[in-house]
C-alpha cells in the first residue's frame, strides 16, 4: 500500500490541531500590555504544544521518509498516534485556562505519555513491517531519547500534584530534548546513497 495517503491525511489532521490551538487564543480587549498580562499562562501553554506538534510532524516526516510502504496495521498505529495527538488542543486549552493547576497539567502530561507511546507503537509497527535490518531499525536503534521521554513524562504526571510548575517545566525538558535535531535518520539515509 503506498504511504502517500496517509503522509498526507496526517499532515492535515496536524495542521488542522495547529489552527484550532490557535483559535482558542482569545484577543483582549484593551490595547495594553496590562491586558495581555492574564493571557500569559494561555500563550504559554500554545507555545508548548506548537513545538510538540511541530515535533510530532517533523519527526513523523523522517519515520516516512525512510519507509516503502504500508499495511493496515501501521494505519491504525499512524491513528492510534492521531487520536492521542488531537486531544493537544484540549488539554493545552485546559492547562492554560486554570493558570497550570495539578490536575490540568497531569493531564497535560498523560496525553503527552500517550502521544509518545502511540510514536513507539507506531515506530515498532513500521520497523515489524520493513524488517529489523531495515534502515529505519537500522536508524532507531535503542532510541534513548524516547525512552528518556516517557521516564520524564511519568515522573512529570505524578510531580503535578505537588508542584505543578516543576511538572510543566519538565514538559519543556522533553520539547528541548526532541528540538535538538534528531538526525539518526538523516545519516542512515546519507549511509545508504
Amino acid at each position: 500500500m503506498n504511504k502517500g495517503r496517509l503522509e498526507a491525511f496526517s499532515d492535515g489532521v496536524i495542521a488542522i490541531l495547529i489552527t484550532i490551538m490557535v483559535l482558542e487564543l482569545k484577543v483582549p480587549h484593551q490595547d495594553t500590555l496590562d491586558a495581555l498580562r492574564p493571557l500569559f499562562p494561555v500563550i504559554l501553554s500554545y507555545i508548548l504544544s506548537f513545538i510538540y506538534l511541530a515535533i510530532y510532524w517533523n519527526n513523523h516526516h523522517h519515520l516516512f521518509q525512510v519507509v516503502d510502504r504500508v499495511n493496515g496495521s501501521i494505519l491504525w498505529a499512524n491513528l492510534h498516534l492521531l487520536f492521542w495527538l488531537s486531544l493537544i488542543p484540549f488539554v493545552t486549552a485546559w492547562t492554560g485556562e486554570n493558570h497550570f493547576s495539578a490536575l490540568p497539567v497531569a493531564c497535560y502530561g498523560v496525553v503527552m505519555l500517550c502521544a509518545a507511546i502511540a510514536y513507539l507503537i507506531l515506530t515498532i509497527t513500521l520497523i515489524a513491517h520493513h524488517g529489523k535490518d531495515s534502515m529505519l531499525a537500522i536508524a532507531i536503534g535503542r532510541d534513548f531519547k524516547g525512552k528518556i521521554s516517557l521516564a520524564i513524562y511519568a515522573t512529570a504526571i505524578l510531580l503535578a500534584f505537588i508542584n505543578s510548575f516543576a511538572a510543566f517545566s519538565l514538559y519543556v525538558v522533553v520539547a528541548i530534548i526532541w528540538l535538538i535535531p534528531d538526525r539518526r535518520i538523516e545519516r542512515a539515509i546519507d549511509k545508504s546513497k
